[in-house]
C-alpha cells in the first residue's frame, strides 16, 4: 500500500517578495524552468544576455568542468511582447538534452556521502536518485536565466555586479594581487589575475587526475547601489544576501565586507569614518561592505562565498543503503572537479535577484 506523507509538501521553491522567482524541474527530467513575478512592465529584454550568462554556467565548457554537454538554450514562454516586459509573469524554459540516467542506477537504493540523498529521503520518503533530482545544481540554470533579467532591471538603475574566482583550495588572491577584470572571462577558471589563474587551472587538473575534488571562494563586487536598500530588522539586505548565497549548492560560508578579519581588529581601526566627496556622503574605508544596520549606505557592496569540494569523487567510498546495510560506492557519470568557475554567474544571479527585489521594495516604501 502506498503511503503519502501529507505533512511534507515541498516548499522553498520561491525566492523574493516583490520581484520573486519560482523554479521547477529536475536534473534528469525534461528540463528546468523558472517563473518570474513582479517584474515591471516596459523593461527591455535582450535574450542574448540571458544566453550569455547561461553559457558561463553551463556544463561541458572547459577541461575544469563536468563533461555533461548541455547547450542550455533558453525559451521565453510568456511575459514579454516585442522584447519588452508586459508586467505579466515571465516564464523561462531550459530543456535537458544530455542526461545519462543510467550512470545513477547503482545509487537507487544507496546514499552518497555528503549529498542530499539521505536527508531528502528521510524527509519525503521518496527521492529521485538520477543526478540528485531537485537537489542537483542543475536547478541553478533557472536562477541564472532569471538573474539575467534581474541584471537588466538593475542596469536601468546603473547597478553593476561582478563576481570572480578568488581562491581554489590554497591558491588565492590577496589584498596586493593585481586585479584585471577583463581577464575574468579570458581564462577557464574565471580569476582576474592571469598568473594565479594558471596555477589554479594546473591544481584542478592534478586533483581531477587523482579522482578527487577541491573547493574555493567566489568574490562578488556590486557598485552603483543606492542608499536605503534593506530593512533594519529581519529583512536586512545583508541577511537576504546571505540567504541567497547559502541557498546555492555546495556553499558553506558567506562573508560580507571585512568578515571574519573584523574579529582581529579594534573598533578604532574598523569604523568607517564619514566624509564629503563631491557633494556626497561617503566613507573613507569600507569595512562594512556597503551595508550598515542592514541598509545599503551607497558604498560598493562586496562579499565572499565559500564553496566546499564537490561531494562526488572518483574514488571508492563506504556508505549505507536504504536497508541500513553497509555498501561500497564507486562514482560514475560526469562531475565537476571544482565548482567555483561555474559558480561565478550563479553568485551574480542570486545577488541580482536580491538587489532587484530590494530595489522595488524601496521604491514602494515611499509616496
Amino acid at each position: 500500500m502506498v503511503q503519502f506523507n501529507f505533512l511534507c509538501n515541498m516548499g522553498g521553491n520561491t525566492f523574493g517578495k516583490l520581484f520573486s522567482i519560482t523554479t521547477f524541474g529536475e536534473s534528469h527530467g525534461e528540463g528546468i524552468g523558472v517563473v518570474i513575478d513582479g517584474c515591471p512592465a516596459g523593461l527591455d529584454i535582450d535574450p542574448q544576455k540571458i544566453e550569455q550568462d547561461l553559457q558561463r554556467r553551463r556544463p561541458g565548457q572547459s577541461k575544469v568542468t563536468t563533461s555533461r554537454n548541455e547547450p542550455d538554450s533558453c525559451s521565453i514562454l510568456s511575459g514579454t511582447l516585442n522584447n519588452k516586459t508586459t508586467g505579466a509573469p515571465i516564464a523561462l524554459w531550459i530543456a535537458n538534452t544530455n542526461q545519462q540516467s543510467k550512470d545513477y542506477k547503482h545509487l537507487e537504493h544507496s546514499f552518497r556521502p555528503s549529498h542530499a540523498d539521505y536527508s531528502y529521503y528521510a524527509k519525503y520518503g521518496i527521492r529521485d536518485h538520477k543526478g540528485g533530482g531537485r537537489s542537483s545544481a542543475r536547478e541553478t540554470a533557472a536562477r541564472v536565466a532569471a538573474g539575467a533579467i534581474a541584471k537588466m532591471l538593475l542596469d536601468h538603475y546603473k547597478v553593476t555586479i561582478q563576481a570572480y574566482v578568488y581562491a581554489v583550495g590554497s591558491i588565492s588572491l590577496n589584498e596586493t594581487s593585481a586585479i584585471d577584470y577583463t581577464e575574468i572571462e579570458q581564462n577557464i577558471v574565471r580569476c582576474p589575475n592571469k598568473d594565479i589563474a594558471t596555477s589554479m587551472i594546473s591544481a584542478i587538473g592534478q586533483i581531477k587526475k587523482a579522482g578527487n575534488t577541491v573547493g574555493g571562494i567566489v568574490k562578488c563586487e556590486i557598485t552603483g547601489v543606492p542608499v536605503g536598500l534593506g530593512e533594519p530588522v529581519f529583512d536586512r539586505l545583508n541577511a537576504d544576501l546571505a540567504k541567497a548565497m547559502m541557498s546555492i549548492n555546495a556553499v558553506k560560508g558567506f562573508e560580507l565586507g571585512s568578515g571574519f578579519e573584523a574579529t582581529r581588529m579594534m573598533g578604532s581601526e574598523h569604523n568607517d569614518v564619514f566624509e564629503m566627496n563631491e557633494g556626497k556622503i561617503v566613507t573613507k574605508t569600507n569595512y562594512s561592505g556597503g551595508i550598515q544596520g542592514g541598509i545599503s549606505n551607497g558604498m560598493p557592496i562586496y562579499f565572499k562565498v565559500a564553496f566546499k569540494p564537490v561531494s562526488t569523487i572518483m574514488q571508492s567510498q563506504s556508505s549505507i543503503n536504504t536497508e541500513g546495510e553497509n555498501v561500497q560506492l564507486e562514482a560514475k557519470g560526469r562531475h565537476d572537479p571544482c565548482v567555483v568557475p561555474r559558480a561565478v554567474p550563479i553568485v551574480e544571479a542570486m545577488a541580482a535577484l536580491t538587489l532587484a527585489d530590494h530595489l522595488l521594495r524601496a521604491r514602494a516604501s515611499k509616496i
